[in-house]
């Protein structure tokens, strides 16, 4: 069950896909108890409370994975982990996205308490989980919410279309409730695959129950080219048609429109340098460095080096 090329298509231009409700119930579950299931009690300080999670951290039932263990190794198939990991639409992307053979970079249970007198309560500073990462290949962070998020919560936040900003991890700390964001509320078995550079956080629980969110990174082993399900493409795909003309008949879930459509944070003239970095990333997956979308990159790459005829 790997990814179309209009889901690549809005990888690429959003840095995420995200499906909602789509892990059954029984690995959510069963993810749960592996992971261990606990409250914070009201009368604990913050120190106590750390070492709560501490003490879950080191007696659940989520295996500890060498870095660099490919992830089909990782979890072994009749356990939660293992059987998400397995489960089709997951298995699926993973190959569409960093190939069939890619390695666990690390996984991190993330757990958000709710508010405690003695333990005064924050969101998570914007970042990205890669410093400085100006690579042209991508790993890619699984995203999976085991149970109901809602928005008391305070699930994960992110901004579509951030990741080909190059920026120093934690120095975007300062920019917060940027215009496009999203903030997940869901149902369980919610999962996001995402570009590990979009821009995210952890958001503030003022809910009364514990929030869990757990993080798989995954490192490619091949040039990430083609591992989709490219049988969709067309010769269509990589035709110029008419630019800024109401004539032109391109439909909204043309490869060109996905990957030229604006987030909300866009500004009228360095947004377009997204479509740029898109185009290209597009270019790295199609091993095509000829495509093109309203000519973006073709006219700015136009320096002709002699004059015909002469």
């Amino acid at each position: 069950m790997k990814l179309d090329s209009r889901q690549m298509a809005e990888f690429v231009a959003r840095g995420v896909l995200r499906f909602d409700g789509a892990i059954p119930d029984e690995i959510n579950t069963a993810f749960i108890d592996a992971a261990g299931r606990f409250e914070s009690p009201a009368d604990q300080s913050m120190q106590s409370v750390m070492a709560a999670y501490r003490h879950l951290m080191q007696t659940n039932d989520i295996p500890a994975v060498n870095a660099g263990t490919p992830v089909f190794e990782a979890y072994a198939p009749d356990t939660a982990l293992g059987r998400l990991i397995r489960f089709p639409l997951v298995q699926g992307a993973i190959e569409s996205l960093v190939g069939p053979n890619s390695l666990l970079d690390h996984h991190f249970l993330h757990v958000t308490f709710p508010p405690n007198p003695d333990r005064p309560g924050a969101s998570q500073h914007t970042h990205q989980d890669s410093t400085i990462d100006p690579r042209t290949a991508f790993d890619v962070q699984i995203m999976y919410f085991p149970h109901e998020v809602t928005p008391a919560m305070g699930g994960t936040r992110y901004v579509p279309g951030t990741h080909l900003r190059v920026v120093s991890e934690a120095a975007i700390g300062r920019y917060q409730n940027i215009v496009g964001q999203q903030h997940i509320v869901c149902p369980a078995g919610t999962i996001l695959f995402t570009h590990h550079g979009v821009w995210h956080g952890g958001g503030y629980n003022s809910g009364e129950s514990t929030r869990y969110m757990f993080k798989i990174r995954l490192n490619p082993t091949v040039r990430q080219q083609r591992l989709w399900d490219t049988s969709d493409l067309t010769p269509a795909d990589a035709e110029q048609g008419p630019i800024f003309s109401p004539k032109a008949s391109r439909t909204a879930d043309a490869i060109q429109a996905i990957l030229t459509r604006p987030e909300p944070w866009f500004e009228a003239d360095t947004g377009r340098l997204e479509y740029l970095n898109r185009i290209r990333l597009w270019r790295f997956l199609l091993g095509d460095d000829s495509f093109d979308a309203d000519y973006w990159l073709t006219r700015v790459e136009n320096e002709p080096t002699a004059l015909a005829g002469l």
